[in-house]
Protein backbone atom coordinates (compact mmCIF):
# COMPACT_ATOMS: atom_id res chain seq x y z
CA UNK A 1 0.00 0.00 0.00
CA UNK A 2 2.94 2.38 0.77
CA UNK A 3 4.75 1.36 -3.04
CA UNK A 4 0.67 2.56 -4.24
CA UNK A 5 0.30 5.69 -2.38
CA UNK A 6 3.83 6.83 -3.71
CA UNK A 7 2.69 5.89 -7.28
CA UNK A 8 -0.13 8.14 -6.86
CA UNK A 9 1.78 10.94 -5.39
CA UNK A 10 4.03 10.98 -8.38
CA UNK A 11 2.73 10.65 -11.71
CA UNK A 12 0.64 13.84 -11.81
CA UNK A 13 0.66 16.26 -15.23
CA UNK A 14 0.39 19.58 -15.42
CA UNK A 15 0.87 22.09 -18.38
CA UNK A 16 4.28 23.24 -19.40
CA UNK A 17 3.19 26.61 -18.97
CA UNK A 18 1.91 26.11 -15.48
CA UNK A 19 5.43 24.76 -14.66
CA UNK A 20 7.20 27.84 -15.97
CA UNK A 21 4.83 29.79 -13.75
CA UNK A 22 6.00 28.60 -10.44
CA UNK A 23 8.62 30.30 -8.68
CA UNK A 24 12.60 29.22 -10.26
CA UNK A 25 15.26 31.04 -8.02
CA UNK A 26 16.19 31.93 -4.43
CA UNK A 27 18.94 31.03 -1.61
CA UNK A 28 20.25 27.32 -0.62
CA UNK A 29 19.45 27.62 3.05
CA UNK A 30 21.96 26.30 5.11
CA UNK A 31 21.03 23.07 7.32
CA UNK A 32 21.53 23.26 11.17
CA UNK A 33 20.85 19.46 12.00
CA UNK A 34 19.29 16.51 10.48
CA UNK A 35 17.91 12.94 11.88
CA UNK A 36 16.91 10.31 9.88
CA UNK A 37 17.32 6.96 12.06
CA UNK A 38 14.03 5.78 13.33
CA UNK A 39 12.26 7.63 10.64
CA UNK A 40 9.40 6.20 7.92
CA UNK A 41 7.15 8.52 5.84
CA UNK A 42 7.39 11.66 8.26
CA UNK A 43 4.87 13.65 7.63
CA UNK A 44 3.91 16.81 9.83
CA UNK A 45 6.21 18.67 12.10
CA UNK A 46 4.90 21.13 14.41
CA UNK A 47 6.43 22.61 17.76
CA UNK A 48 3.61 23.00 20.51
CA UNK A 49 3.88 26.09 22.74
CA UNK A 50 3.16 24.91 25.84
CA UNK A 51 5.70 22.47 25.95
CA UNK A 52 8.24 23.74 23.62
CA UNK A 53 8.77 20.16 22.15
CA UNK A 54 8.27 18.77 18.77
CA UNK A 55 5.97 16.45 17.48
CA UNK A 56 6.31 14.81 14.57
CA UNK A 57 3.68 12.04 12.31
CA UNK A 58 5.15 9.23 10.92
CA UNK A 59 2.41 7.48 8.53
CA UNK A 60 5.19 4.05 8.48
CA UNK A 61 4.97 1.41 6.23
CA UNK A 62 1.46 1.25 4.84
CA UNK A 63 1.16 4.51 3.30
CA UNK A 64 -1.14 6.95 3.35
CA UNK A 65 -4.26 5.38 3.08
CA UNK A 66 -3.18 1.99 4.77
CA UNK A 67 -5.38 1.29 8.05
CA UNK A 68 -2.65 -1.00 9.19
CA UNK A 69 -2.27 0.34 12.87
CA UNK A 70 1.79 1.16 12.01
CA UNK A 71 1.81 4.61 12.42
CA UNK A 72 2.80 7.04 15.50
CA UNK A 73 3.68 10.18 16.69
CA UNK A 74 7.42 10.79 17.70
CA UNK A 75 8.61 13.66 20.55
CA UNK A 76 11.71 15.53 19.86
CA UNK A 77 13.40 18.64 20.82
CA UNK A 78 13.64 21.67 18.56
CA UNK A 79 17.60 21.27 18.37
CA UNK A 80 17.09 17.89 16.94
CA UNK A 81 17.50 15.23 19.62
CA UNK A 82 14.88 12.21 19.82
CA UNK A 83 13.15 11.86 23.17
CA UNK A 84 11.10 9.01 22.24
CA UNK A 85 10.59 8.18 18.72
CA UNK A 86 7.39 5.88 19.21
CA UNK A 87 5.91 8.95 21.63
CA UNK A 88 2.14 7.47 20.87
CA UNK A 89 1.68 4.43 17.85
CA UNK A 90 -1.66 2.35 17.33
CA UNK A 91 -2.51 5.13 14.57
CA UNK A 92 -3.05 4.20 10.65
CA UNK A 93 -1.41 6.95 8.47
CA UNK A 94 -1.35 9.89 10.67
CA UNK A 95 -0.57 13.62 8.85
CA UNK A 96 -1.56 16.83 10.08
CA UNK A 97 -0.78 17.81 13.90
CA UNK A 98 -1.96 20.96 16.24
CA UNK A 99 -2.46 21.33 19.76
CA UNK A 100 -4.76 23.04 21.72
CA UNK A 101 -4.71 23.33 25.70
CA UNK A 102 -2.57 20.59 26.19
CA UNK A 103 -4.07 18.21 23.80
CA UNK A 104 -2.46 17.28 20.28
CA UNK A 105 -4.90 16.86 17.73
CA UNK A 106 -3.88 14.35 14.50
CA UNK A 107 -5.66 13.93 11.47
CA UNK A 108 -5.37 10.00 10.75
CA UNK A 109 -7.53 8.94 7.38
CA UNK A 110 -10.61 9.20 8.27
CA UNK A 111 -10.86 10.72 11.58
CA UNK A 112 -9.32 12.81 14.14
CA UNK A 113 -6.93 11.49 17.28
CA UNK A 114 -6.62 13.46 20.20
CA UNK A 115 -3.46 12.61 22.78
CA UNK A 116 -3.29 14.56 26.25
CA UNK A 117 -0.05 15.43 25.54
CA UNK A 118 0.59 14.99 29.64
CA UNK A 119 -0.79 11.87 30.41
CA UNK A 120 0.94 10.51 26.78
CA UNK A 121 -2.14 8.47 25.35
CA UNK A 122 -4.83 8.63 23.32
CA UNK A 123 -8.06 9.98 24.91
CA UNK A 124 -10.23 10.23 22.16
CA UNK A 125 -10.95 9.24 18.54
CA UNK A 126 -13.18 11.51 16.42
CA UNK A 127 -14.74 9.53 13.37
CA UNK A 128 -15.38 12.17 10.24
CA UNK A 129 -17.88 10.11 8.35
CA UNK A 130 -17.79 10.07 4.77
CA UNK A 131 -13.89 11.68 4.92
CA UNK A 132 -12.13 10.25 2.06
CA UNK A 133 -8.49 11.54 2.59
CA UNK A 134 -7.85 13.58 5.61
CA UNK A 135 -4.80 15.71 5.35
CA UNK A 136 -3.42 18.69 7.48
CA UNK A 137 -4.93 19.64 10.57
CA UNK A 138 -5.19 23.33 12.72
CA UNK A 139 -6.84 24.81 15.55
CA UNK A 140 -7.96 28.47 16.26
CA UNK A 141 -7.91 29.75 20.01
CA UNK A 142 -11.04 28.84 21.01
CA UNK A 143 -10.03 25.51 20.11
CA UNK A 144 -12.39 24.51 17.22
CA UNK A 145 -10.54 21.95 14.85
CA UNK A 146 -10.22 22.07 11.38
CA UNK A 147 -8.74 19.50 8.94
CA UNK A 148 -8.75 18.99 5.82
CA UNK A 149 -9.94 16.42 3.44
CA UNK A 150 -7.80 16.69 0.10
CA UNK A 151 -9.59 14.05 -2.45
CA UNK A 152 -13.21 15.36 -1.54
CA UNK A 153 -12.22 19.10 -1.81
CA UNK A 154 -13.87 19.09 1.80
CA UNK A 155 -12.64 21.13 4.92
CA UNK A 156 -14.09 19.89 8.29
CA UNK A 157 -14.59 20.99 11.64
CA UNK A 158 -14.60 19.75 15.01
CA UNK A 159 -16.37 21.75 17.26
CA UNK A 160 -18.67 21.04 21.05
CA UNK A 161 -18.56 18.05 19.88
CA UNK A 162 -19.34 18.00 16.64
CA UNK A 163 -18.33 17.56 13.44
CA UNK A 164 -19.66 19.30 10.28
CA UNK A 165 -18.33 20.61 7.09
CA UNK A 166 -16.99 23.97 7.25
CA UNK A 167 -16.12 24.43 3.58
CA UNK A 168 -16.16 22.09 0.10
CA UNK A 169 -16.01 22.30 -3.69
CA UNK A 170 -13.58 22.65 -6.12
CA UNK A 171 -13.57 26.37 -5.52
CA UNK A 172 -11.23 24.86 -2.42
CA UNK A 173 -9.05 23.62 -5.16
CA UNK A 174 -8.61 20.11 -3.13
CA UNK A 175 -7.16 22.05 0.07
CA UNK A 176 -4.46 20.07 1.63
CA UNK A 177 -2.44 22.52 3.48
CA UNK A 178 -4.74 24.55 6.08
CA UNK A 179 -3.55 27.40 8.72
CA UNK A 180 -5.42 29.80 11.47
CA UNK A 181 -4.06 32.61 10.96
CA UNK A 182 -6.04 35.56 12.74
CA UNK A 183 -9.70 35.67 11.42
CA UNK A 184 -9.04 33.64 8.78
CA UNK A 185 -8.26 29.76 7.85
CA UNK A 186 -5.57 30.02 5.03
CA UNK A 187 -5.77 26.71 2.59
CA UNK A 188 -2.90 25.42 -0.21
CA UNK A 189 -5.02 23.82 -2.71
CA UNK A 190 -3.33 20.97 -4.46
CA UNK A 191 -5.07 21.74 -7.85
CA UNK A 192 -8.20 21.44 -10.10
CA UNK A 193 -8.35 18.84 -12.60
CA UNK A 194 -8.37 16.25 -9.76
CA UNK A 195 -8.15 12.54 -10.45
CA UNK A 196 -9.10 10.44 -7.91
CA UNK A 197 -6.88 7.59 -10.39
CA UNK A 198 -3.58 9.06 -9.17
CA UNK A 199 -3.77 12.27 -7.15
CA UNK A 200 -2.70 14.39 -10.40
CA UNK A 201 -4.34 18.15 -11.05
CA UNK A 202 -4.66 19.51 -14.76
CA UNK A 203 -3.73 22.65 -13.11
CA UNK A 204 -1.82 23.53 -10.01
CA UNK A 205 -3.00 24.81 -6.67
CA UNK A 206 -3.25 28.53 -4.92
CA UNK A 207 -2.59 29.99 -1.41
CA UNK A 208 -6.36 31.20 -0.51
CA UNK A 209 -7.91 32.50 2.33
CA UNK A 210 -11.41 32.00 3.98
CA UNK A 211 -12.82 34.41 6.65
CA UNK A 212 -13.41 31.92 9.94
CA UNK A 213 -16.45 34.21 10.24
CA UNK A 214 -18.17 34.88 7.04
CA UNK A 215 -16.53 31.85 5.13
CA UNK A 216 -15.29 34.67 2.24
CA UNK A 217 -12.63 33.59 0.09
CA UNK A 218 -9.92 35.65 -0.94
CA UNK A 219 -6.85 34.49 -3.19
CA UNK A 220 -3.63 35.11 -1.60
CA UNK A 221 -1.61 34.07 -4.77
CA UNK A 222 -3.79 35.04 -7.86
CA UNK A 223 -2.08 32.28 -10.10
CA UNK A 224 -1.17 28.44 -9.56
CA UNK A 225 1.80 28.01 -7.79
CA UNK A 226 2.10 24.20 -6.73
CA UNK A 227 0.71 21.14 -5.06
CA UNK A 228 0.71 23.11 -2.04
CA UNK A 229 1.34 20.98 1.56
CA UNK A 230 2.77 22.72 4.21
CA UNK A 231 1.66 26.53 5.12
CA UNK A 232 3.51 28.73 8.30
CA UNK A 233 3.14 32.35 8.82
CA UNK A 234 6.74 33.86 8.15
CA UNK A 235 6.12 36.38 10.78
CA UNK A 236 6.29 39.24 8.07
CA UNK A 237 2.94 39.02 7.05
CA UNK A 238 3.81 35.86 4.20
CA UNK A 239 3.99 32.64 4.63
CA UNK A 240 6.49 29.70 3.82
CA UNK A 241 4.80 26.89 1.84
CA UNK A 242 5.47 23.63 0.40
CA UNK A 243 5.18 21.93 -2.74
CA UNK A 244 4.88 18.15 -2.20
CA UNK A 245 4.83 16.50 -5.48
CA UNK A 246 7.57 19.17 -7.11
CA UNK A 247 9.44 19.32 -4.09
CA UNK A 248 9.74 22.57 -3.40
CA UNK A 249 9.90 25.10 -0.41
CA UNK A 250 9.02 28.76 -0.98
CA UNK A 251 7.81 32.10 0.68
CA UNK A 252 4.99 33.63 -0.10
CA UNK A 253 4.76 37.52 1.02
CA UNK A 254 2.17 39.76 1.49
CA UNK A 255 1.71 40.78 -2.03
CA UNK A 256 0.98 36.71 -3.11
CA UNK A 257 4.25 36.80 -4.69
CA UNK A 258 6.20 33.75 -4.31
CA UNK A 259 10.22 33.23 -4.15
CA UNK A 260 11.83 29.61 -4.49
CA UNK A 261 13.97 29.10 -1.21
CA UNK A 262 15.22 25.48 -1.78
CA UNK A 263 15.25 22.54 -3.95
CA UNK A 264 14.20 18.83 -2.00
CA UNK A 265 13.66 15.81 -3.91
CA UNK A 266 9.63 15.02 -4.22
CA UNK A 267 7.93 14.56 -0.87
CA UNK A 268 8.48 17.75 1.11
CA UNK A 269 6.04 17.58 3.50
CA UNK A 270 3.98 19.63 6.57
CA UNK A 271 6.94 21.60 7.90
CA UNK A 272 7.16 23.57 11.05
CA UNK A 273 8.70 26.83 11.24
CA UNK A 274 10.16 28.70 14.55
CA UNK A 275 10.14 32.72 14.35
CA UNK A 276 12.23 33.40 17.09
CA UNK A 277 14.99 30.59 16.17
CA UNK A 278 14.82 31.33 12.60
CA UNK A 279 14.27 27.29 11.79
CA UNK A 280 12.29 25.64 8.98
CA UNK A 281 11.73 22.54 10.29
CA UNK A 282 11.50 20.07 6.65
CA UNK A 283 10.09 16.46 6.55
CA UNK A 284 10.72 14.41 3.89
CA UNK A 285 8.49 11.89 3.57
CA UNK A 286 10.28 9.32 0.98
CA UNK A 287 13.76 10.05 1.99
CA UNK A 288 12.80 9.40 5.73
CA UNK A 289 14.45 12.38 7.15
CA UNK A 290 13.88 15.43 9.06
CA UNK A 291 15.86 18.72 8.41
CA UNK A 292 15.97 21.57 9.92
CA UNK A 293 17.40 24.86 7.98
CA UNK A 294 18.43 28.55 9.16
CA UNK A 295 16.41 30.79 7.30
CA UNK A 296 15.15 34.53 8.58
CA UNK A 297 12.83 35.99 5.83
CA UNK A 298 13.91 39.84 4.60
CA UNK A 299 17.30 39.29 5.91
CA UNK A 300 19.41 41.77 3.50
CA UNK A 301 22.79 40.37 2.87
CA UNK A 302 25.89 42.05 4.73
CA UNK A 303 27.78 45.33 2.66
CA UNK A 304 31.33 45.56 2.09
CA UNK A 305 32.80 48.59 2.99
Amino acid sequence: MFRLLLALLTTTSFSASMAQDAPKTGPQLESVWSVSEGLKAPESAYVDPGTGFLFLSQIGEGGGKGKDGDGWISKLTTDGQVVKNKWVTDLNAPKGVRSHKGMLYVSDIDRIVAIDIAAEKITKIIDVKNAVFLNDLATDSEGTVYVSDLAASKIYQYRNEEVSVFAEGEQLEHPNGVLVDGDSLVIGGWGTGFSQEDFSTKVLGRLQKINLRTKKMTAITPEPVGHLDGIEADGKGGYIVTDWRNGKLFRINKKGKARLLMNFPQGVADHAYLVDKQLIIVPEMMEGKLTAFRYAPGRKKPTSN
